[in-house]
């Protein structure tokens, strides 16, 4: 029986590069390179590693920059996608690792899960740490959860689960979907309609740091299989929640799964009731972007 692999913790001194990462990212694309042992695809499990990352502050320009595209409300308290976006470069750190069994320029980002447990003031200093789940089976390949949280001091105070799939051999049957007795996405009363600018990526690519090819341009989307770039998954869960912020409690689960991708430009419509609520085709409401819920935590 092959042993487990051993479990690690490093800790950052400063936040990877996310420029640097996207560059490594795509070096499995090129012929030969995934052999190479500095490239990512080459490991056989999930590495058993946590990042870590402390005295995390708000940078208050890209805050800024973040709220804006996002449609959030300029407050003393952070968006919780906001402390997502933070983490995110220790995301692409583990998944760009030598050691990692799948290259990360092609994963599909299904579902996130955040909960926030009290509201993070712009001024606190809080810690990240980061980490990654075993592969599960999944109809249309496998996936793996990468889990990040946020402690000021000894408090936790936010939470973060984003599933991601590796597409290949799956384990057959229908993709689950969220158990809900709550009404359909499609039967959610229509809130309202969002034109989606050509440049939503690029923009929210220089607020957040993920400029992941598929959201910068039309060229490097069909590069990738797209007709045309698309928005980024985290943007839209951001964009709903900026839509229900007066409504958030303070502590609070937000859970979404990611349906289809959304073409840019485009136009999209936001429905919602009761904490659930559904982004979806503007012509045929069962067409389904994004679906979601929150619940007080």
């Amino acid at each position: 029986m092959a042993s487990a692999p051993t479990s690690t913790t490093r800790e950052l001194s400063a936040p990877p590069c996310t420029a640097t990462l996207y560059a490594k990212a795509a070096l499995p694309l090129i012929p030969g390179a995934s052999a190479l042992p500095f490239v990512a695809g080459g490991g056989k499990t999930i590495p058993r590693t946590t990042l870590t990352l402390n005295g995390v502050t708000a940078d208050p320009d890209q805050l800024v920059s973040y709220d804006r595209v996002c449609g959030f409300t300029l407050r003393d308290t952070l968006p919780s996608t906001y402390l997502h976006i933070r983490a995110f470069p220790l995301h692409m750190a583990l998944m760009t690792d030598g050691s990692f069994p799948f290259g990360a320029v092609g994963l599909v980002h299904l579902r996130n899960r955040i909960t926030q447990l009290r509201p993070v003031g712009t001024t606190e200093t809080f810690d990240l740490r980061v980490h990654t789940m075993p592969v599960q089976p999944h109809p249309k390949g496998r996936t793996f959860t990468i889990v990040s949280e946020a402690r000021v001091g000894d408090e936790l105070v936010w939470q973060d689960a984003s599933t991601m799939l590796t597409r290949g051999k799956g384990s057959g049957g229908q993709e689950p979907r969220p158990v809900d007795d709550g009404p359909a996405p499609k039967d959610l009363p229509f809130v309202a309609e969002w034109r989606l600018a050509e440049d939503l990526g690029r923009r929210y690519g220089a607020a957040s740091g993920d400029r992941n090819p598929i959201h910068m341009h039309a060229l490097s989307a069909k590069l990738l299989g797209f007709p045309r770039a698309i928005a980024h998954g985290m943007w839209t869960k951001a964009r709903c929640l900026a839509a229900l912020e007066s409504t958030l409690p303070d502590a609070y689960t937000v859970d979404v799964t990611f349906r289809r991708p959304i073409l840019l430009p485009g136009k999209v419509a936001f429905a919602a009731e009761d904490g659930r609520f559904a982004v979806r085709n503007v012509k045929d409401s069962s067409k389904i972007h994004l679906e979601g819920r929150v619940t007080a935590a």
